[in-house]
């Protein structure tokens, strides 16, 4: 998965290539993927690693400065959706761009509850349920319902350990 996220960046672009840390200290460690179907892990850590350019620290890249860290995330973002898009599951690019919405709105707002978002949103992918718990979080703050979307479909030591990796890297 990591050589993956890693050689189409720096295929795309010198700017990327440049930015990657070296292989000794990158953390090639899934967050949120292992809640997801296979199909889709690339693809989630994918746009997962261009939310940490935005919000945190990238466990796979080193950006020189503000500017490089947006763009190499805007490119992840959209790296990771064409991802999954080439799956055909139209649901799961639907998921995850309101994911990448309601982490853009809450960062705005400096709200919590991006975590259980994506908890939610990476055991849930592409199926119906999150409409409601998105709701709560996007209009009252309130992230309660997202996780506990997520442990009844994850189950509670996986998100817990999702939730823990997360903190750790959005500090």
């Amino acid at each position: 998965m990591w050589d993956g996220i890693v050689s189409a960046a720096a295929s795309e672009s010198r700017l990327w290539a440049d930015a990657l840390l070296p292989a000794e200290r990158q953390q090639r460690a899934p967050v949120f993927s292992p809640l997801a179907p296979d199909r889709h892990r690339l693809g989630l850590e994918t746009i997962y690693e261009g939310y940490l350019a935005h919000y945190g620290r990238p466990r796979l890249f080193a950006p020189d400065g503000d500017e490089t860290a947006l763009l190499l995330g805007d490119h992840l973002y959209a790296q990771g959706l064409v991802r999954i898009a080439q799956s055909g599951d139209v649901a799961a690019v639907a998921d995850l761009a309101e994911l990448i919405s309601l982490c853009a709105q809450g960062r705005a707002e400096a709200r919590e509850g991006d975590g259980a978002a994506w908890a939610a949103t990476a055991a849930l992918l592409g199926t119906v349920g999150l409409g409601g718990a998105r709701d709560e979080l996007r209009l009252r703050g309130d992230a309660r319902a997202l996780e506990a979307v997520a442990r009844e479909a994850a189950g509670d030591d996986a998100v817990d350990a999702a939730l823990a990796a997360h903190a750790r890297l959005v500090g």
